[in-house]
């Protein structure tokens, strides 16, 4: 119960982090936040079959798509950080490590890069985008904080969780 226990605080913890660095970055730099509405769109088409969009923001919206897009959201960084604990051992919740969390963290782009931004219609790596470097920086750079984040969980799940 404890692994799951730790993995679930660790997996919200990166995922808070995320978000405030998106809040952040907002306001020091002018970025918009993801908007997860759009992600809860996809998932919402999904039921219906299509899994595939020119662009995402021009499909009919789905009832309840921004509260299902956050939903998505927080399990995916869950689901992230039992790919942590599993590449790296139930023991990594015991005694985090940096570079574990922020080497998941990083690879963890691969499924925007990969999956996410071609199904929505902004092609591999967002090469569809009016700035493909710019988008692909940000996202590594998210990536890279919700790796920061993991560990930064794993040491709240370490000090909540009895040994």
């Amino acid at each position: 119960m404890e692994l799951y226990a730790g993995t679930l605080a660790t997996g919200v913890v990166a995922t808070v982090a995320m978000d405030l660095w998106g809040l952040a970055r907002g306001r020091l730099f002018g970025i918009a936040p993801p908007d997860y509405g759009m992600v809860g769109r996809w998932i919402g088409h999904m039921a219906r079959g299509r899994f595939r969009h020119e662009a995402i923001a021009r499909a009919p919206a789905v009832p309840g798509e921004r509260p299902l897009g956050w939903l998505f959201h927080y399990a995916t960084g869950i689901a992230f950080a039992a790919l942590l604990v599993a590449v790296a051992g139930p023991g990594w919740l015991a005694q985090p490590t940096l570079c574990a969390a922020l080497a998941v963290g990083i690879v963890t782009v691969a499924a925007p890069f990969l999956v996410m931004q071609p199904a929505m219609g902004a092609g591999i790596a967002a090469a569809r985008t009016p700035r493909p470097g710019a988008a692909r920086l940000h996202s590594l750079v998210n990536h890279a904080v919700f790796g920061l984040g993991l560990y930064a969980g794993g040491l709240v799940a370490r000090f909540l969780l009895p040994s």
